[in-house]
Order: structure tokens, then sequence, then C-alpha cells
């Protein structure tokens, strides 16, 4: 305990000396600001601001920050480029020592300098590692086939090294990590499950997100408490000019976005508010008995209801303070198979802070979150579950810009309350509350070389456990090596931890529960395990670990053909899963009996090998992307009283996956679009049913009724576990939209599609007890119409 204590001090005390240095020489100047979209003040990230005829340039950030530093005195051309922006163009003087300060207000359009194109597609590749990211905004997203309101679970399902478990149940594998091992922000603020009973939708709107960040493996510093992933949504703030929205009907659900100012941004740029309110509802239990009875004539039982809301305050110095929160609820009902129900809640602020006369950003957030899920299974009265999971999260980052160079150092703390209760077929009961309280600190330095042949990201964070008195030191690192402009090999690699654990059920044929556990107890773990070398270890704590190891290549074949290749490996070293064999209750009665059949709880080790292959084409009317990605999974659980090591695939085992993606817009004013997509998986592991028996009731009941038992409670007898494969999924979706500029501001636009259009009966769920199967959804076309205003 008091070794972590004396290693996260003196870290702070290290981070806030860093903090106090200028790096600053007086002989040079520097130019820092913003950039905003000048139709509705939102910030425009990813510009490249440099002076013209020089390498002395930066990037914005998502707050549409820059800064440059180290420029000689003298006379400069600044040019502000992006791609859907017009360029910027100003003349600026320098002198020795001074700190300028600018906002730039971008118009969309198409006036740009001949270089412009070349130079800011190069800046983002050649200076960024991007080693296993993928960066996501909502033009990408309309790209695809989308039913109803095109959405990011969507496009989701198409990046390289993610498996969904199909279009119903949503749940997210990326790279071989449980979804609770794959952490999702949202605005700063952890959202426990951000997917909707029906897998083509998420809790969040295309219309209000700004970007989205999916960090597959290898990630920095800056991100903890998750050993395989991190998903990182920012939403927009609001128009800052004029009240607009949008208003969409589809055969699947309707939305309404509204934003306006709420102190109206000029010219000047002067201290500004504004508000975004979004809300989606499904009405497709109603709609689907008449236009999808086919598919089930009792309607298709997926009901969720989203709405989100946001007002910022920006201020003249580029500031930034916003108040959002959120309610996102799901349920769906198969009478007489399952019924499921969840909740998500939550509120927080955060801020951007620009210090005057420095060119350290400061950004800060405070949130709370609620999740809580309910299962019944009204074919086995005894199985129910529920998990409610809370938590506060709090964190300061500060970033320190010196040329080229970027420093990142920050502090975050958690607080986590879990509630997990579960009765399992055999009757023995499960019930865990926990609170956890986490405290973290990081340091990252990129380094770019003045060539621009090396980029390199090491970083370190400390994660302190302290309910558990754990310390975790976890090093990172990431590096970029251009060999030229167009050949790029890439790496990356670190240590990771969390005490978040699954309480999924392994041998369902489909998962559809997903609850949490937070850091047992260590009397309620096993004591001992064996490894996935048969070697004989103890438990030291209830912290999972995981190492990362990515590289790969990037290849820019043609002008407009883009080569991604990327090998991976992730180790579980200890991965804390519920006992599936427990049949005794852990009390002094069964002291003597092995651990086994008493714990709540088993370590296991897993492992996660792969590698992705993505091509993309891209040029004004056609987009094509092609993704293949090969995944080996493995699972080693020991038993101590046998000594016999089971090696086993998990259930999101998919070997094989296959996207092709593809859109072409064509007309004279580019207002039709054509798109299509096709996906092949090979099939999931699941555990054969061997046989079945009448459930016995181990607690010694003398009233217990063995007839009325056997007719309402009858129990089953696994076969080898996972040792089966469902058949292999395919699907084709396609889509046509229409786009008509009613006026300058408002766009009607129209799409219609069909998910599935050949009808592939790809296997959801099947009842062990009454072999009833659900089918994933069948052909079903659909029509979507929004007007944006």
């Amino acid at each position: 305990m008091n070794t972590g204590f004396f290693t996260v001090k003196h870290l702070l005390v290290f981070l806030l000396c860093l903090l106090s240095l200028s790096f600053f020489s007086q002989t040079n100047s520097m130019v820092k600001g913003f950039v905003y979209d000048k139709a509705n003040g939102e910030p425009v990230p990813f510009s490249n601001v440099y002076f013209k005829g020089t390498t002395i340039g930066a990037n914005t950030d998502l707050n549409g920050f820059f800064s440059i530093t180290k420029i000689p005195p003298g006379e400069y051309t600044l040019l502000v480029t992006n791609l859907d922006f017009d360029t910027i163009r100003e003349s600026i003087s320098l002198k020795a020592g001074e700190i300028l300060s600018k906002k730039f207000f971008a118009v969309k359009g198409g006036i740009k300098l001949d270089e412009v194109e070349v130079s800011t597609n190069n800046t983002e590749k050649v200076e960024n590692t991007t080693v296993a990211v993928q960066k996501i905004d909502p033009i990408l997203i309309n790209k695809l086939p989308s039913v109803g309101e095109p959405d990011i679970a969507q496009y989701l399902q198409v990046l390289p090294g993610v498996v969904f478990t199909g279009d119903q149940g949503g749940q997210l594998y990326i790279r071989g990590g449980l979804p609770v091992q794959n952490k999702v922000l949202l605005d700063g603020l952890i959202v426990y499950n951000p997917f909707h009973s029906i897998g083509l939708f998420s809790v969040f709107d295309n219309d209000i997100m700004k970007n989205a960040d999916v960090y597959s493996a290898g990630f920095g510093a800056e991100y903890g408490g998750r050993t395989s992933s991190i998903m990182d949504i920012t939403t927009r703030d609001g128009n800052k000019k004029r009240l607009s929205g949008k208003i969409g009907f589809s055969t699947f659900g309707g939305k309404a976005v509204l934003e306006g100012p709420l102190v109206k941004l000029t010219e000047s740029g002067n201290t500004s508010a504004s508000f975004i309110i979004s809300a989606k509802h499904s009405y497709l239990p109603q709609t689907s008995k008449i236009i999808y009875p086919y598919a089930n004539p009792n309607g298709l039982p997926f009901y969720y209801t989203d709405v989100y809301g946001k007002a910022s305050i920006n201020s003249t110095n580029g500031g930034k303070f916003s108040l959002f929160g959120f309610n996102f609820t799901d349920k769906v009902n198969y009478s007489d198979i399952a019924s499921f129900a969840w909740k998500n809640i939550g509120a927080g602020t955060n801020f951007v802070f620009v210090p005057p006369n420095s060119n350290i950003l400061v950004e800060g957030v405070f949130a709370f979150s609620k999740y809580r899920i309910d299962f019944k299974n009204p074919s086995l009265e005894t199985d129910s579950k529920s998990s409610e999971v809370s938590g506060v999260n709090t964190g300061f980052n500060f970033v320190k810009f010196f040329g080229k160079q970027e420093m990142r150092f920050g502090f975050e703390g958690i607080i986590t309350n879990t509630n997990f209760q579960l009765q399992n077929p055999l009757y023995a009961v499960i019930e865990l509350k926990r609170s956890t309280i986490d405290i973290a600190s990081f340091l990252k330095y990129k380094f770019v070389d003045t060539k621009k042949r090396i980029v390199f990201e090491p970083s370190f964070r400390v994660q302190y456990y302290a309910t558990l008195g754990v310390v975790s030191p976890e090093p990172r690192g990431a590096i970029k090596i251009n060999i030229t402009p167009k050949i790029r090999f890439k790496g990356a690699g670190g240590l990771y931890s969390q005490t978040l654990i699954s309480a999924s059920n392994d041998r369902d044929v489909v998962n559809l529960f997903y609850g949490f556990i937070n850091a047992p107890n260590s009397e309620d773990i096993s004591k001992n395990y064996l490894d996935n070398k048969g070697r004989l270890q103890t438990v030291s704590s209830a912290v999972q670990k995981s190492t990362h190891i990515v590289g790969g290549f990037e290849l820019d074949l043609f002008k407009h053909i883009e080569l991604n290749v990327e090998v991976y490996q992730k180790f579980f070293n200890q991965v804390i899963n519920t006992n599936r064999d427990k049949v005794f209750e852990d009390n002094v009665l069964n002291a003597s009996r092995p651990d086994e059949f008493k714990k709540n709880f088993v370590i296991e080790q897993g492992r996660a090998r792969g590698f992705d292959v993505v091509l993309k084409y891209d040029r004004k009317r056609y987009y094509f992307w092609a993704v293949y990605s090969l995944t080996v999974n493995d699972r080693w659980v020991g038993n101590n009283n046998t000594k016999v090591v089971l090696n086993y695939p998990p259930n999101f085992d998919r070997r094989h996956n296959i996207n092709l993606v593809s859109s072409y817009t064509f007309g004279k004013r580019k207002n039709w679009e054509v798109n299509a997509r096709w996906n092949f998986g090979t099939g999931f592991p699941f555990t054969q049913t061997q046989g079945f028996i009448n459930s016995f009731n181990p607690q010694g009941n003398i009233n217990y009724n063995f007839p009325t038992a056997n007719s309402s409670n009858l129990g089953y007898i696994p076969s080898t576990l996972n040792g089966g494969r469902l058949p292999s999924f395919h699907r084709m979706d396609i889509g046509l939209k229409y786009k008509y500029h009613w006026s300058e501001r408002t766009l009607l636009e129209i799409n219609a599609g069909a998910t599935n259009i050949y009808n592939r009966a790809n296997i959801f769920y099947v009842d062990r007890f009454t072999f009833k199967r659900i089918n994933q959804l069948p052909i079903m076309p659909s029509l979507n119409m929004s007007l944006t205003f």
C-alpha cells in the first residue's frame, strides 16, 4: 500500500514540475489559435496550419486548436488547409518572443491551392503513428448502406479485427477482447453498453457526432482501465449561428435533432453559447407486424429510446465549458425464450482551457454513468440474472507543444460500483456487491525528427487500484518509420490492466446477457490455478492484465489506393471468469471441497493472434473498401483438482471475416448515391448439448419435489466446452440515396435500401430445451426520409 502512494506521489510531483517548464525561447515566436466552421462555429479538426515555403506548422486537434512554436522572427504567409474547406491565407509578421493568438473561420467549398490535397493527406499519414487505430467521422458512416438512419454500429462491423455477434444482441469484440475489455467514452464519460438489442443501431446519433477513434490494440498511456481496446467518441457543440436541426422517419424508427445558439457567435469571435438535443425512438414492434410479418407474425420485439442533450459556452480565447446528459433505454422480449431490459443514464461536464501567454492546452472531465440489465428465461424459472454498474470518473489532461514535438500528461480517478445477481439451473446463487476506487496518472511524449522519417511515442501509465492496494506500472510505446512518404512501417505495444470483469455464460449457444462484476475479493477466487502450460500458479490479486504487440505497414500503391496490413498478438495473462462448475456454496460445511466446485470465480488465460488487410480506393465519386481479418482466439482454464488444462475457443472466435464496401455518387449535382456491403464470417463456436437430466438440489432441501422439478427445471449435460461450430454467416446489404436541396439551408434526403437481400438464414439463438431456433434478420427492405434545416 505504501509503495503505491510513494509511486503515485512522486510521479505527480514530476508531472507538476514538467508543467512549470515553458520550453519556450525568448528569441523565437509562437502562433496559437483555433479553426472554426464559419457556418456554425463548430471546431474544424485535422486541418493543416503552416507557413508557406517552410516546414513549420501544426495540425488542429478535435477542439480545432493548433500551436506552432519555435518560429524565427520574420514575415510569413500562414495557410490553413482542409480538404472540406476553402484554403485560408493570411500574412503575419512576428517579432522575437511574440505570442500571437488567432481565430480562423473556414468556409466549406472547393477553393484550394494546388498542393493542398497532397499536403493535407501526407501530413496525417507521415506525422502520426496511427497504429491499430481507425478514425471515423459521419461522412464515412454515410457511405455504407443503412437500415433506417446511418449509425456507427453498422460502420463498426466493417472495421478490421472487429466481430459482431449479429443483427440481434449487438455485442462488439475487438481483436480478441470481450465487450467488458473495451472502454467506450462519450465526451469523456464511460458508457458501459453502447449498443441496442437490435445490433444495427447504437445509442449514438450520427448527426451529433463530431469524431470517433477506435483503438483496437497498443493504445497509448492516456487511456487505461481496459485490457483490449478503446472507443472514444466526441459530439458537436451545436450551431452557434442559427437555429437548425433534422427530422427523420424510417420503417424502423424516428428521430429529431435540434440545435442553435443561446448566445449567438459573431464575426468578432465573441463569447457564445449553444445547445444540441437529440432523440431517437424505435417503433419497429408496431411497424414490423405490417411491413415484416414474415420475420415474426407477432412483430419484431425491439424497443429503444435514446435522448441526449448538451449545452456549451465558448469564450473569446477559445476556451470551452460543456454540460451534457443522456438517457438510453432498451428491451427485447421473446415471450417463450428470453426477456431482456437495460438502461443507460449519465451526465457530466467537460472543459477546454488555454492559459494566456502559454502553448499549453488543458482538458478536464467530471461525469457519472449508470447501466442496468435484467434477464429472464421463461423456459427455466430458475434462470434469472441482473447486473448494475455505476461510476463517477474525473480527469485532467495537459498538452504541451514545442516545435513538432508534443507532450501529454494527466490524472484520472474513477469510483465504480457493481451489483450482480444470478441463480443458475443448479440452484446455486451468486450475489455480489462491490465498490472500487482507481487512481491513475500518465505521461506521453511525441517525437518527430526534422526529416519526418521517424515518429516515436513512448508513454507510461501508473494505475493504482486503491481498494485492492495494487499498483500497476504500464509502459507503452508506438513508432512509425517512413521509408518514403508512400511506404511506412509502424508498431506499438504495452502493458494494460483492469478490474471490471464479465459475468457472461460461455456455454450459451449465442451470448445474450452481458453483466459486470468489479474486482471480486480474493477469497471469492480459486486460490490456485494452472496456467496454459500446466504450471501451478497462485492468485496474487484480482487485477487482470494483458500484453499487446502489433506491427504492420502502410503502402500508397497509387494516388487514390491505400493498403494497410497489421499483425497483432494480445496475451491476457489473467482473466477472471465466472465458475461454470460451481455446485456448492462456499461455507463452513463445504470447507473440505475443492475450490473448483465452490468458488464464484476461476482464473483463465487467453491469447488473440491475427492479421488484418485493408485495401481502400477513394476518388471523387467512387469509394471501395475491402477488409480481410484472420483471428485465432484461445482460452485456457486449468483444474487444479484434476490437473487438467482445457484449451478452448471463446464463443466470439470467428476465424475468417471479410467485408466488401462500395459506394458511387452520380448525377450532375452529385445528388444520387448507390452503395453496397457484403460480409462473410465463419461460424462461432458453441457448447453442444450431450443430454438432459432432472436438475438436482445440491443444497439438501428435503422438501424438493422431483415430479414438479422434472417438468419445469430440466437440466442439460454439456459436451466439450465450445467444441461445436455454428454455420457460417454471410449477408449483403444495398442502399440508394437521393438528395434534394430545397433551399440553401434545407435538404431533403430519401434513403431506400434492404438488408440481407438474398435472405440468408443466419442463426441467432437456439433454446437448449425447446430446440426453438431464431434466425438473424431476414431480408428487410427499408425506407428513410429526413429533412435537414
